[in-house]
């Protein structure tokens, strides 16, 4: 009786361990260990993305990836934005490290990138040819030029707080 007891227990604490690996993994490897890119500081990230797709509410959204099937090449879905903290600067003002991806699955370079950012400023000088404001909630992004497929800039910023940055609009190459 006490070998069939052990036998269900160890049974269990397997199950239980395999369903969390499968659930950690399942959540990637970013959520898990945290991204690499905020913990080094690193200004540019380059290799190969994942990309989730998400079931969301709303039939405007699946009425627009259906027509990106039969229609357009790229949406600015296909452009993923993510920021972090990162060391402040030497006088305490916060510092932000902003990582804007082109995850296209039909192989797309997108150019034209135009993100809303409000009234973006920095205390650190960003290149303009990589990030700039041209007007109050639109930001141009790579100076206009394609973001190759798979491809990755990234940008730091210094300021108060995070600003809120997201795709506006974009062009397919």
């Amino acid at each position: 009786m006490r070998a069939r007891n052990a036998v269900v227990v160890v049974s269990l604490l397997l199950l239980g361990l395999v369903s969390v690996i499968a659930f950690l993994s399942d959540m990637g490897i970013e959520m898990v260990l945290g991204s690499p890119l905020f913990e080094r500081g690193i200004e540019t990230l380059s290799g190969p993305h994942r990309r989730k797709l998400l079931l969301r509410a709303g039939k405007g959204l699946m009425e627009e990836e259906l027509n990106r099937i039969w229609g357009e090449k790229c949406t600015k879905a296909d452009i993923v934005i993510n920021q972090g903290p990162t060391a402040p600067l030497p006088s305490g003002i916060p510092t932000y490290t902003v990582e804007i991806m082109n995850v296209c699955v039909t192989g797309c370079d997108i150019s034209r990138i135009h993100l809303t950012c409000g009234w973006f400023s920095s205390a650190r000088l960003i290149n303009p040819k990589i990030f700039k404001r041209l007007r109050y909630n639109d930001c141009l992004v790579n100076d206009g030029k394609p973001l190759i497929n798979g491809g990755t800039l990234s940008f730091q910023y210094a300021n108060t707080f995070r600003y809120s940055l997201s795709v506006s609009s974009v062009s397919c190459s």
